[in-house]
């Protein structure tokens, strides 16, 4: 089992800063890749970014490119998404996962979910 819990969700104006992270625990996580997910009302489970926590190998959704930066801590087991130049279509629950082996874009490859955290942004 590996247990996963979100903070950092908030209110942000446009154009403005998060940083939302991912404390991880349970199983050795070097053999796992580490995801972001969003979803907003009425829309599907939409992939945000990667990060191989072995190698720190990421990956990201060509919207968030530029924007939105994910890393891990080793030493702390958590995972960090930085979010810059936010916009209202940014507006959604992001959750946090993990997938054995390589990363996935898909959602539904990820065995573990933490409980999400909420992040609105506004002008």
């Amino acid at each position: 089992q590996v247990q996963l819990v979100e903070s950092g969700g908030g209110s942000v104006q446009t154009g403005g800063s998060l940083r939302l992270s991912c404390a991880a625990s349970g199983r050795t996580l070097s053999d796992y890749a580490m995801g972001w997910f969003r979803q907003a009302p009425g829309k599907e489970r939409e992939f945000v970014a990667a990060v191989s926590w072995s190698r720190g190998t990421t990956n990201y959704a060509d919207s968030m490119k530029g924007r939105f930066t994910i890393s891990r801590d080793n030493a702390k087991s958590t995972v960090y998404l930085q979010m810059n130049s936010l916009k209202a279509e940014d507006t959604a629950v992001y959750y946090c996962a993990a997938k054995w082996g390589t990363y996935s874009g898909y959602y539904g490859l990820y065995e573990y979910w933490g409980q999400g955290t909420q992040v609105t942004v506004s002008s």
